[in-house]
């Protein structure tokens, strides 16, 4: 018996059977492709290499690959996807430059899906060339995939880029006004943020949940403490939304970095469920920022237990004892940490440059350039000190003499990244660097510095949120 697209019984029962499988289950399956001579069929071949990349064995998915004869878009877009989606962005672009060489063109999928990695790591020269398969493939009167280049733009630092590209679509949908509004609130227009959503209102698109989240986020890194406020009493009684768990964290931290801890602490108080670790996070966040040891204390013991293996929960309260001081609480925070293996992950910076990523830790030695880097840096030093900078050493969260402090803070991996981009880029080229963590504060103070003496733009991006530092300012001013 054969299907209406030509497939046979047992092929659609193997495929059936794949798309099910774990990674156990898909290799016993796999062998009885083999033993049955189903291998061969482009189809099973598509859903094993899927199976195979779902769970991160890419090589297996990749020798499958190289095995079907004819690969079609199907067969490309998965095996883009995988290496996208487990991370390998590089290889999903070498995959998709072979796509490319043997005439098959991309589809909507395949765009979206490099489009979304490049914007997980924040690249931008790559997505300067999916800019233009796009054009080049009528892609660009589709929503979703213009959607996804908003998205990718703004991620990478570039919302100008952003803001063209939502200008340019005839009818945007609900998802990509947001996702504007989204852009505007991971980069701290809270201002633009709010008149962003006036307008899609007077539109007539409904705000949602989703919304809210963005919005009141943008307040908060944006210091908008009676706009959020409005804006969050408005929720259900104009708008029918029903407040959240990440309505009342965005709060939290509306409060929180205001310094209005006991504001924060009534709303907690008052929430009509359970508060979950985003909601208390934010609290003990606002504690450590203002040197509030006793509540943080308190923040800090039911985060610990809400979720005992998240190692930002004990960083936190550790910091917030080295600020204050207490260096033997310190260590038995570090000790709790050892003891229950938490390990702190590796700060680490990256700065793209010649079609590569540069990743820098803190202290680098790996860098081929490194010499020359920390040459810059010490040059980089010497000047913004005479401009005025010194060094916050409150970040160095160990026990040591002041001067070791110094030289520790001073090796942290965005000084190394931008002391790089100041050797490599053109100077009329922003400096775009990506943090896996949240930057430090001297870090900030040591960006807005040299942007004044060195006249340069430069965008950092953390995991809350971008900094644009320019003319010894940030965007953030200095709120974040």
């Amino acid at each position: 018996m054969k299907y209406e697209d030509g497939m046979s019984a047992n092929e659609v029962t193997l495929i059936s059977l794949i798309s099910a499988c774990g990674i156990v289950e898909g290799g016993y399956v796999h062998g009885f492709a083999v033993k049955s001579g189903l291998l061969s069929e482009t189809k099973v071949l598509n859903s094993l290499v899927n199976m195979y990349g779902k769970h991160g064995c890419l090589n297996a998915a990749s020798t499958l690959f190289q095995i079907i004869k004819l690969p079609n878009l199907v067969s490309w877009n998965s095996i883009i996807k995988i290496h996208v989606h487990n991370g390998v962005l590089e290889n999903g672009v070498l995959y998709f430059n072979m796509m490319r060489r043997v005439d098959v063109y991309p589809d909507q999928a395949t765009i979206v899906a490099i489009l979304q990695g490049c914007g997980d790591i924040g690249v931008g020269k790559v997505v300067d060339a999916f800019h233009g398969n796009v054009l080049c493939s009528g892609l660009d009167k589709s929503v979703p995939t213009m959607t996804a280049l908003l998205n990718v733009y703004a991620k990478s630092g570039r919302l100008t880029a952003s803001c063209e590209v939502f200008k340019g679509m005839k009818e945007p949908d609900m998802i990509a006004w947001t996702a504007m509004l989204a852009a505007y609130a991971m980069h701290g227009y809270g201002r633009h943020a709010i008149d962003h959503f006036d307008v899609m209102v007077k539109k007539g698109f409904e705000p949602d949940h989703v919304t809210f989240t963005h919005l009141l986020s943008a307040c908060s890194h944006s210091g908008l403490v009676n706009e959020g406020e409005k804006l969050f009493n408005t929720m259900s009684s104009v708008y029918k939304v029903k407040p959240r768990l990440d309505h009342y964290s965005c709060m939290v931290d509306l409060y929180g970095r205001s310094g209005r801890l006991k504001d924060a602490r009534v709303l907690i108080d008052n929430m009509p469920m359970e508060p979950n670790s985003g909601v208390w996070g934010a609290l003990l966040n606002g504690c450590k920022v203002y040197g509030e040891v006793e509540l943080g204390e308190e923040v800090a013991g039911k985060l610990i237990d809400l979720n005992p293996s998240d190692p930002r929960n004990y960083i936190m309260l550790s910091s917030l004892y080295s600020k204050a001081g207490r260096w033997v609480d310190f260590s038995k925070v570090r000790a709790l940490m050892k003891d229950r293996g938490v390990v702190k992950p590796a700060g680490c910076s990256f700065i793209e440059h010649d079609h590569k990523i540069h990743r820098f830790l803190v202290s680098d030695q790996a860098h081929p350039d490194i010499e020359y880097i920390y040459v810059k840096l010490d040059e980089l030093m010497i000047k913004i000190g005479k401009a005025g900078y010194v060094a916050n050493t409150e970040f160095v969260l160990h026990d040591v003499e002041e001067d070791v402090k110094g030289d520790l803070v001073k090796m942290h991996s965005e000084k190394l990244a931008i002391a790089f981009g100041l050797l490599v880029c053109s100077d009329n080229v922003p400096l775009i660097i990506t943090k896996n963590l949240r930057i430090c504060g001297d870090c900030h103070n040591m960006a807005r510095f040299v942007s004044r003496v060195e006249n340069r733009v430069i965008i950092i991006r953390d995991t809350r949120r971008f900094h644009h530092f320019a003319d010894g300012l940030c965007s953030c001013g200095d709120y974040w």
